[in-house]
């Protein structure tokens, strides 16, 4: 087992906080709030998995919806899913989603979009990348969204629940971690670009669902956090053309008990930073760099669908040394993000997102 990781075997292995914070409705919502995204002027953008485009403008929940948004299939896991603002978006206006698209045959597959918004409808539309469909099944699309410092876009893609096919199979999409430029072409350096057979969009491989995406403050590398399937929940930190595994390697067993695989791990395939045994089922997540909460800055937090709590990793360079929980009760958190603001707002199902507020 790595030196990094750790087997958590019961839920009171992880200790509340002693630093306390209240979590404060700050918009009440029906439906599941997928991702989060603030304008350079502090409008906030709130992706609806249900298919629509909401907007706060100074704390206040627009009734109408945003329009122009592409024929998304929603169903089970799919739906309109992540969204990131361009790093330049004051130079260039382009806002970006991630998305469950059906093809004409009823075949799904996750799709990456662009557009600008002019008021309360999105002009100027184009998928910048689609991934190829290969079933019907509605589970398992990703997909988070990030920019590095470079202003190159990485976003996650599900193995769309055909484990054994996709994750280790270059020629496939689907159980990948992509690196785009921000109009879809592929960056020359990209490590399968030379390779004819592969996806040259391809950045990393071997991945279940990724689910949670952050970039470093300090490093710049791109971490990540995905499901596994009974345990073996994971955050990887993504390098260059590495294979992080699944489902050749995995802590994790089938939702019956049973073992998929005998290795934990495999020469050529990268080992988890971490790992939870059992599963927490993460969603979203975020490094703490404001100064809302001095002692916690530089630290990771993660929400969890299962539990319905906000879980914070203490950080020592790549190593996690401590975790502990900031927030429970809070049903299934579908998603946490820092804001402009420098709070946490953490996005839950069936309720809408909440502020986590210091208490003095």
């Amino acid at each position: 087992m790595p030196t990094s990781a750790m087997t958590i075997t019961q839920k009171t292995d992880f200790k509340a906080s002693n630093e306390k914070v209240s979590a404060q409705k700050f918009i009440e919502l029906d439906g599941i709030p997928w991702g989060m995204a603030w304008l350079p002027n502090g409008d906030m953008l709130i992706t609806m998995r249900g298919g629509k485009l909401r907007m706060v403008k100074q704390g206040t929940l627009i009734k109408e919806t945003i329009s122009g948004l592409p024929k998304i299939e929603v169903a089970n896991q799919g739906g309109l899913l992540d969204i990131a603002v361009h790093p330049n978006y004051e130079k260039n206006g382009w806002i970006y989603f991630s998305y469950s698209r059906a093809d004409g045959s009823g075949n799904k597959s996750t799709a990456i979009m662009r557009a600008k918004l002019k008021g309360m409808t999105l002009i100027e539309q184009e998928d910048i990348y689609i991934a190829q469909a290969y079933g019907s099944k509605s589970s398992h699309f990703g997909s988070r969204i990030t920019f590095d410092r470079s202003g190159y876009l990485y976003f996650s893609v599900g193995d769309r629940g055909q484990r054994d096919k996709n994750p280790q199979d270059l020629t496939r999409d689907a159980g990948k971690v992509y690196r785009l430029h921000d109009d879809g072409k592929i960056p020359a350096d990209n490590p399968f670009v030379r390779n004819e057979l592969a996806k040259p969009a391809i950045f990393s491989y071997g991945h279940r669902n990724p689910q949670g995406m952050a970039l470093h403050p300090k490093t710049g590398a791109i971490w990540t956090h995905e499901h596994g399937p009974r345990g073996g929940d994971e955050i990887n930190i993504i390098n260059k053309g590495k294979n992080y595994g699944w489902p050749v390697i995995s802590y994790g067993v089938n939702y019956s008990g049973s073992k998929f695989t005998e290795l934990t791990e495999k020469q050529g395939m990268e080992q988890p930073l971490w790992y939870w045994d059992p599963s927490i089922a993460p969603s979203g997540m975020s490094f703490i760099t404001g100064n809302k909460y001095p002692s916690w800055q530089g630290n990771l937090v993660v929400g969890s669908l299962k539990f319905g709590y906000v879980l914070m990793l203490t950080l020592r360079d790549e190593q996690v040394i401590k975790q502990e929980i900031i927030k429970d009760e809070l049903t299934r958190v579908r998603n946490v993000q820092q804001g402009p603001d420098g709070y946490l707002y953490v996005a839950v199902d069936g309720q809408g997102i909440y502020k986590l507020v210091p208490q003095k």
